[in-house]
């Protein structure tokens, strides 16, 4: 019985699989066409599987050669020797090869009057070592000689992992693995030049996760709505196929097979409070990048649009980590888990700056059900007491981000928020939290005068609308220095909607 996998590559066999014959036709194009290129995507986005089903793709038209760098022990890279030896001894054990010349001649030798397709997995295991580089200028220097028809070199050169190989040498003489040779010039020429952009999207559409949940029906013989659930599990997830995986692995062994709407959100519940290696690297790679943490921090607590730039180093490193992706030349978040999980880190990180609320969780939940207007009306006296403590300019910056941490602690464990991004700005955050079978709609603003107030009821009851509720939340803070400030708690009718109404 086949299984869903979060762990390793995935085997058709073994286990529940999103079908990606279209992708793979996709690349095939690529090696066709003799192009060397890298699957350059975040962790945990499937690129060994993709390895393993292209390799079953090609190999009735080319002697196909599968290599892991991550299975090179760390004297493999120490020098040119142990490289040559160690990559040589892949192809043929009775040859010895020493140095980058010698494989420059093994290599013209062992393929000459074969189209040999080379498939090399894990390279960042290989990029902070001098030698890597050099291959690849030997890689580079050999396609180009066979371009010119007087050199043989494999055909095509597929590259998979994180790191943007283009951009290798650089990022080895920021990190001091690399020093630049005299005829080098300041900018330091990339060794993989050559390779064509990679453009297959390798994320999962709705459609895409139907094709595994269509496997999934067939097998075990459960009936439900699969394009239904493809679309839940694709707005949490956006495709990332480690996420989609994971709910589906949670709905399957850890809700009793309840593929509905609700076994969805139960199973992001549990996703977004558990400790996976994926969040291991995301909050790693936030920790260790201070331009990078800011950027996410500014997007999703502040409100703050930044356009897209792949020119700009930090956007190009959260592109890379799977953080970010551009959304009509803006940085968006990648995803509502990425989302969830982010928001928590910030709050977690900013609690030494925020003061706790006494209310208790048992004061706004009474049989399973969150009171949200009494958590508004108690926030407001919260707030009261913050306000009355704080300077006007710490408020600013972190008015959104109190009312974070105050909400935290009294849904947690039966429910999640997320911030829906496509709607943030500077001056407006749109927060849905799920509660049990309850969600809610709340919209974080800043007052900008009664105008502008009466435009919120129209936004909110516009993607209340679009959720299918009626009654809907707006919570504004007041930031007016120079006016008397204005607070109102009161129930609003806007059309056929419910407006819960706090300006504190």
């Amino acid at each position: 019985m086949k299984n869903f996998n979060v762990t390793g590559p995935c085997v058709p066999k073994k286990h529940y699989m999103v079908d990606i014959s279209e992708k793979l036709a996709e690349i095939k194009k690529l090696v066709d066409n003799g192009s060397y290129f890298t699957i350059n995507k975040a962790r945990q986005y499937g690129k060994t599987t993709t390895l393993f089903e292209l390799r079953k793709v090609l190999q009735n038209e080319y002697e196909v050669y599968f290599v892991s760098f991550e299975g090179f022990g760390d004297s493999a890279y120490q020098d040119e020797s142990s490289f040559c030896t160690a990559f040589v001894e892949l192809f043929d054990t009775t040859v010895s090869v020493k140095t980058i010349r010698e494989l420059n001649h093994f290599i013209t030798e062992f393929c000459k009057d074969k189209k040999i397709v080379l498939l090399i997995d894990e390279v960042d295991r290989a990029s902070n070592f001098r030698v890597f580089s050099d291959f690849l200028a030997l890689l580079r220097k050999k396609f180009i000689a066979q371009a010119g028809e007087y050199d043989t070199t494999f055909y095509s050169v597929v590259l998979a992992g994180v790191t943007d190989i283009k951009n290798i040498k650089l990022k080895m003489v920021a990190d001091g693995n690399y020093v630049p040779k005299p005829t080098e010039t300041k900018t330091v020429n990339s060794p993989w030049n050559i390779a064509v952009d990679f453009e297959v999207d390798m994320s999962f559409d709705s459609k895409d996760i139907s094709t595994m949940l269509i496997d999934y029906q067939n097998e075990q013989k459960i009936e439900f709505n699969i394009s239904e659930i493809s679309e839940e599990i694709y707005t949490y997830t956006s495709g990332y196929p480690y996420l989609v995986s994971r709910i589906c692995k949670h709905i399957d062994e850890k809700l009793d097979r309840d593929w509905s709407v609700v076994g969805v959100e139960k199973a992001v519940k549990i996703l977004v409070t558990e400790k996976n290696t994926l969040f291991d690297d995301l909050f790693k790679n936030l920790e260790n990048d201070k331009s990078l943490f800011d950027l996410i921090y500014a997007i999703l607590i502040l409100g703050e649009e930044r356009k897209y730039s792949i020119d700009v180093s930090t956007t190009n490193f959260g592109l890379t980590y799977g953080i970010i992706r551009n959304e009509n030349n803006k940085i968006k978040i990648s995803n509502k888990i990425f989302e969830i999980r982010i928001c928590e880190f910030f709050i977690s990180k900013d609690e030494s700056v925020t003061k706790k609320s006494n209310v208790l969780k048992y004061d706004i939940v009474k049989n399973n059900r969150f009171d949200m207007k009494l958590c508004l009306e108690k926030f407001a006296e919260y707030y009261e007491e913050i306000y009355s403590e704080k300077e006007l300019t710490f408020l600013e910056k972190h008015g959104r981000l109190l009312f974070l941490s105050y909400l935290r602690p009294l849904i947690n464990g039966e429910g999640f928020f997320h911030i829906e991004s496509q709607f943030t700005d500077l001056r407006r955050m749109d927060l849905v939290i799920d509660f049990n079978s309850q969600q809610f709609v709340i919209e974080l603003k800043i007052w900008d005068g009664d105008a502008k107030h009466q435009e919120a009821y129209k936004q909110l009851s516009s993607y209340l609308e679009k959720k299918n509720l009626k009654t809907g939340y707006l919570l504004t803070f007041n930031f007016n220095k120079n006016k008397e400030k204005v607070k109102k708690i009161s129930t609003e009718i806007y059309g056929d909607y419910e407006i819960f109404d706090v300006i504190v």
